[in-house]
């Protein structure tokens, strides 16, 4: 998967070829994003397999006809699938979030799920970057009670979504950093024990 302007641009991977230094994607059914991949030198993959995420850039894409080729990625990045189940956040109990409230660049960000390791959020600002291992410090989280918790979260991953109305936006997850007994008992009253 790869964001684009035009939209999220999904396929499957139908091959890997790294001896001959190509891989090859099946051809979305949209082909306005068939041809907007086309035209691009590079693109940024994000994919997924039993028990890892796996993120890539591709370059060089070739139409096949029947399928996309891009050159093999020099670099992937693979990481583990989380280790504590996530509670969505719903309307009905909403957790509102100023993250890096006592750093550099404080921002609204809403929270969509968390976990005893972390949560995750939406930002829509497209001037903020949050770079895997980038630190939080200080983000504040009002839990439905109208209470605030106070805990650094450390960026784990970001990846660009669109949403159901269109709206692009990027999705973080992240971990927290030493949380309190209060942040773990907020995170409880999602999850459970």
């Amino acid at each position: 998967m790869t964001s684009l302007d035009e939209g999220v641009f999904e396929a499957k991977l139908l091959s890997v070829d790294a001896d001959g230094g190509q891989i090859v994607l099946s051809r979305h059914a949209q082909e306005a994003l068939n041809s907007a991949l086309l035209q691009r030198s590079l693109c940024s993959f994000h994919a997924s397999v039993p028990g890892r995420h796996i993120e890539f850039a591709a370059t060089e894409p070739r139409d096949l006809g029947n399928a996309i080729q891009l050159k093999f990625p020099e670099v992937m990045v693979s990481r583990q699938e989380r280790a504590h189940p996530r509670a969505e956040v719903t309307p009905h109990r909403p957790l509102h979030c100023v993250a890096d409230a006592a750093g550099i660049m404080p921002f609204e960000a809403r929270m969509i799920d968390i976990s005893r390791g972390g949560a995750g959020f939406l930002v829509y600002p497209g001037d903020i970057i949050l770079e895997p291992g980038t630190v939080l410090h200080g983000c504040r989280i009002q839990g439905p009670d109208g209470r605030t918790y106070t805990v650094d979260l450390e960026v784990r991953y970001s990846q660009p979504v669109t949403l159901k109305d269109g709206t692009r936006a990027a999705r973080s997850g992240c971990r927290f950093v030493d949380p309190s007994p209060d942040v773990l008992e907020l995170v409880r009253h999602y999850v459970g024990d």
